[in-house]
C-alpha cells in the first residue's frame, strides 16, 4: 500500500514538473525592456570584415514597453548561447514606447537615431539557430528568446518579430 502512494505521489511530481517547465521563451520576465526583434541572418553573403562586410546589417531590436518608466541602457547586456556577449557600458535612456537597435559592426552611437553598434565585426547570432538573451545589469533575465530558421522565420528573410 506505502508503494502504491509513493508511486502516485510521484507520478503528481512529475506531472507537475512537466507542466511548469517549458521552453526558454515562454517565461515572461518583469522588464520594461523586451527584444522587438531580430534580424539574425544578415541580407547577402556573410562577411564580417570590418570594411565591406555586413555585419552592421545584423541587428537586435530592443523596445522600452513601459507606458510611463525611462529606462537607462547602461549595465544591460545582450547575449547569445555560446556566451558570445555585448553590455551596455554608456548612459542611453530610452523614453516609453521607444526603441533602438543594436547593430554589429563599426560605427557611431546616436542617441538621435537610437543606435549602438557592438564594435565588433564578427556576427553574433547564428543564422540557423541560438537563443537571445537580454541580461538587466546584476545579470537578471530581462527577455529570453530562442529561435530556429525552420520554425520561427516562414518568409525566411532572417527577421523574426517577438513582442511587436
Amino acid at each position: 500500500m506505502r508503494m502504491r502512494h509513493a508511486l502516485a505521489a510521484v507520478a503528481a511530481a512529475v506531472s507537475v514538473a512537466a507542466v511548469t517547465a517549458g521552453p526558454a521563451q515562454a517565461a515572461e520576465y518583469t522588464s520594461a525592456l523586451k527584444v522587438k526583434g531580430v534580424q539574425y541572418d544578415a541580407p547577402g553573403t556573410d562577411s564580417n570584415r570590418c570594411s565591406g562586410g555586413n555585419t552592421k546589417n545584423e541587428y537586435l531590436t530592443i523596445k522600452n514597453y513601459s507606458r510611463t518608466a525611462k529606462v537607462n541602457l547602461k549595465g544591460y547586456a545582450v547575449k547569445d548561447a555560446a556566451g558570445n556577449r555585448y553590455t551596455f557600458t554608456a548612459n542611453h535612456t530610452l523614453e516609453p514606447g521607444d526603441y533602438f537597435k543594436l547593430r554589429g559592426g563599426k560605427g557611431t552611437n546616436s542617441d538621435a537615431g537610437n543606435v549602438v553598434y557592438r564594435q565588433n565585426c564578427n556576427f553574433i547570432w547564428n543564422n540557423d539557430k541560438d537563443t537571445i538573451y537580454l541580461l538587466k545589469p546584476g545579470g537578471a533575465k530581462a527577455d529570453v528568446h530562442s529561435y530556429t530558421k525552420r520554425a520561427n522565420d516562414p518568409d525566411g528573410n532572417g527577421y523574426i518579430n517577438y513582442h511587436g
